[in-house]
């Protein structure tokens, strides 16, 4: 019964800082939803399918999914593991980023957050999904996940192009200087 609501806590704690703190945002008349930095299709069929895939892990810890393949003990923790990991990069990327966050590019000028986990990864919260995308793969052991995980890494990863040029373009060359201390990823 633990494990279930161990991964079930994770995802829905996380969606709901997201989407509350972008109500609270949203109040102050910040507006959360920028620009989408590549073809809006994309990026929004994207970010419902990490959704999806979340959701499946989910079904699958409380035994409603369809276990193509017998998996081993060590892989059930080790992606139970991935997976709190990724969940907490995505909670303190989130945190960090405060009004900074967008769903997209912003329309307006934010700052550029270089401290916490930004520190460490220019983008800790793509980090954190494709670790809870590993997780989800390891989990499941389902060949539709891992294609689905496929495709969202894919297309995170031209997100993160698009956004990179927009702060290259925005913050010159402090961004450039960041770039050159801080990985894209690790």
């Amino acid at each position: 019964m633990i494990e279930p609501l161990a991964v079930t806590l994770f995802p829905v704690v996380f969606l709901i800082i997201l989407f509350g703190g972008g109500a609270l945002m949203q109040r102050r008349h910040v507006d959360v939803d920028g620009d989408p930095p590549i073809d809006r299709r994309l990026f929004y069929a994207s970010k419902y399918s990490i959704v999806a895939v979340w959701a499946t892990t989910v079904a699958q810890a409380w035994g409603l999914g369809l276990p193509l393949a017998v998996r081993p003990d060590w892989i059930r923790w080790a992606s139970i593991g991935f997976w709190v990991c990724g969940f907490l990069l995505l909670l303190a990327g989130r945190l960090t980023m405060g009004d900074s966050f967008r769903m997209g590019s912003p329309q307006e000028r934010t700052g550029l957050r270089v401290n916490g986990l930004f520190k460490v990864s220019r983008n800790p919260m793509y980090l954190g999904v494709f670790t809870t995308l590993l997780a989800a793969t390891l989990y499941t052991l389902n060949p539709l996940v891992l294609l689905i995980a496929i495709f969202i890494v894919a297309v995170h990863h031209r997100i993160v192009l698009a956004e990179e040029g927009y702060l290259r373009q925005t913050f010159g060359g402090e961004y450039a200087e960041y770039c050159r201390r801080v990985g894209r990823y690790l």
